[in-house]
């Protein structure tokens, strides 16, 4: 069975998981990276066509394969899309032995206590069965920690396993990612208080059943060992959160057990003028250095 493969390289493989689900909010910017204008699109059906484009010349490069990129989180719309005439789920693992991830929250909502919780998700149960007919493995939702404020962090945490708990009912594996902001001042002390509501939180996870978990790379390597070590976290996974690519393969080769999850850090350099040859190669040498990183820890 397929899913019982993909969870045996998800939970196992050496490799890290590439992000591809910018969203609306995100999309200009990455599009501006990879060199394309805001005067390129006139609405977003465009712009979701133009950033389709640059994740499907990404997913077809040849360096793109599981033997390194053991999973790619995708955006709702990328989900709905198709590769060479093939839905990009399928595409990602049948073509190139990727696992399949689906971003399911709806963005953030005002910042209080610290925190910027995850706006509510009304519709999530349909999203989650219109994943798991189009063979997602499992879904990523991001909430934002701004302060060491013990309520906000709890209130954070327990808002990501409840929602966690309703994936976990439709058969999928929820990534829980409460990310740390990494310019605050309080960054090492929001990370202890988070530690401790995860471990907190873990007791919410039904038996036999597992969720991963992404992080930002900590200010104290090997924080969240505890974490990577714990039967009922398949994987912790790392975000760059801004670090470039040098500097979050480095923070991130002194963590053992964690793995990347990197989305700008991964396009980085990255640029829709290339031809097929050079963005090949560009994205190849990307692919290498978060590898290496990943195995390091």
């Amino acid at each position: 069975m397929t899913n019982k493969e993909m969870a045996a390289q998800v939970a196992n493989k050496d490799g890290f998981i590439a992000a591809l689900d910018q969203s609306g909010g995100s999309t200009p910017k990455a599009l501006k990276l990879y060199g394309v204008p805001e005067s390129a699109w006139s609405n977003e059906d465009e712009m979701f066509d133009l950033i389709h484009r640059m994740r499907a010349r990404i997913i077809k490069s040849p360096a793109f394969t599981g033997d390194k990129v053991m999973g790619a989180i995708l955006f709702e719309r990328t989900m709905d899309g198709e590769i060479d005439g093939v839905p990009t789920a399928k595409y990602l693992w049948e073509k190139r032995h990727v696992v399949p991830f689906l971003k399911v929250d709806k963005g953030l909502a005002d910042e209080k206590d610290g925190v910027k919780l995850m706006k509510p998700m009304p519709d999530l149960d349909a999203l989650l069965e219109r994943a798991v007919k189009k063979g997602i493995f499992g879904t990523k939702m991001r909430s934002v920690i701004d302060a060491a404020n013990p309520k906000g962090i709890a209130d954070i945490v327990a808002q990501q396993f409840d929602v966690g708990n309703q994936i976990l009912a439709h058969g999928l594996v929820p990534i829980i990612e409460p990310e740390v902001t990494i310019s605050i001042s309080d960054k090492a002390e929001a990370e202890d208080i988070l530690l401790s509501e995860i471990k907190k939180n873990l007791d919410k996870v039904p038996a036999g059943k597992q969720i991963m978990l992404k992080l930002t790379l900590p200010t104290k390597a090997n924080l969240y060992k505890p974490l990577v070590d714990d039967p009922r976290v398949m994987r912790v996974v790392a975000l760059s959160g801004g670090y470039s690519r040098e500097e979050a393969n480095e923070k991130l080769a002194q963590n053992t057990g964690m793995i990347a999850s990197f989305s700008r850090a991964l396009t980085e350099g990255l640029s829709a003028q290339q031809s097929d040859g050079e963005f090949d190669a560009k994205l190849g040498e990307a692919i290498d250095s978060i590898f290496k990183a990943s195995c390091a820890g």
